[in-house]
C-alpha cells in the first residue's frame, strides 16, 4: 500500500513562505481597499445629474438660503432661490441666476431668467482682451446647465459682460455685488448637486 506524502512534502519551504506572504498581501489590500470604496455604480437607469442628498438639501436650506429671497410654487412643488444681491430694474435688461429645487424628485436645477429681453440672448464676455460670444437658447435643464457651464469660467474671472438688445451691446452684471452673487449661486448649486465641497 502507497504512503501518502504529507503536504510538507510536496510544497517546498520557500514555496509556503511564498504562498503566505501573497495570502496576507490579498487579504490586505482587500481591506484597505474596501475601505476607500464610496463610489457605487449606477444601475437603475436613472439620471443622477440633478440629484441632491438629503444633507446638502438641509446644509442649503439651513445655513445658504438666508441668502436668497424665495419663491414657493405649490403648483410645480418647487422652490425659487433668486440671490439678494441680485440686480432687479423694470427697464434696464438683466439676466439672473435661479436655483430651483425640486422636493418631489429630490433634484435642483438653474434657471437663466432674462428680464426685460427675450430668448434667444447673445452674450459676450471680455476678460484680459479675450472675448467670447455666447448664444443662450430657453429649454431643459440640461441644456440651462450646459449654458452656465460655458459661462462659468468667464464669471470665475470676473470677466465682464454684454448682452446685445437689438443691435448695440448693453453692460450686465456691472456691479461687484451682482458677480459675488452668480458666483455664491453657482457655488451653492454645486454644492447641492455633490460637484463640489
Amino acid at each position: 500500500m502507497p504512503q501518502r506524502q504529507k503536504s510538507n512534502d510536496i510544497l517546498s519551504p520557500e514555496l509556503v513562505k511564498i504562498l503566505k506572504i501573497f495570502g496576507l498581501i490579498s487579504i490586505g489590500l482587500i481591506l484597505i481597499l474596501s475601505f476607500f470604496n464610496t463610489k457605487r455604480a449606477n444601475n437603475t437607469g436613472d439620471d443622477l445629474t440633478f440629484r441632491i442628498s438629503p444633507s446638502s438639501r438641509l446644509y442649503f436650506l439651513n445655513v445658504r438660503a438666508i441668502r436668497y429671497d424665495r419663491e414657493i410654487r405649490s403648483d410645480a412643488g418647487m422652490l425659487l432661490f433668486r440671490h439678494g444681491n441680485r440686480s432687479v430694474s423694470p427697464t434696464e435688461p438683466l439676466l439672473n441666476l435661479v436655483l430651483i429645487l425640486n422636493s418631489r424628485k429630490e433634484e435642483a436645477y438653474l434657471y437663466l431668467e432674462p428680464e426685460s429681453v427675450d430668448w434667444p440672448l447673445e452674450l459676450r464676455a471680455s476678460s484680459d482682451g479675450e472675448s467670447q460670444e455666447f448664444l443662450l437658447e430657453n429649454g431643459n435643464n440640461t441644456q440651462f446647465l450646459a449654458q452656465v457651464r460655458q459661462l462659468e469660467p468667464w464669471i470665475a474671472a470676473d470677466a465682464d459682460f454684454e448682452i446685445k438688445i437689438d443691435s448695440s451691446w448693453v453692460r450686465i452684471w456691472k456691479e461687484p455685488k451682482e458677480l459675488d452673487a452668480l458666483q455664491a449661486t453657482l457655488g451653492d448649486y454645486f454644492r447641492l448637486i455633490n460637484e463640489r465641497e
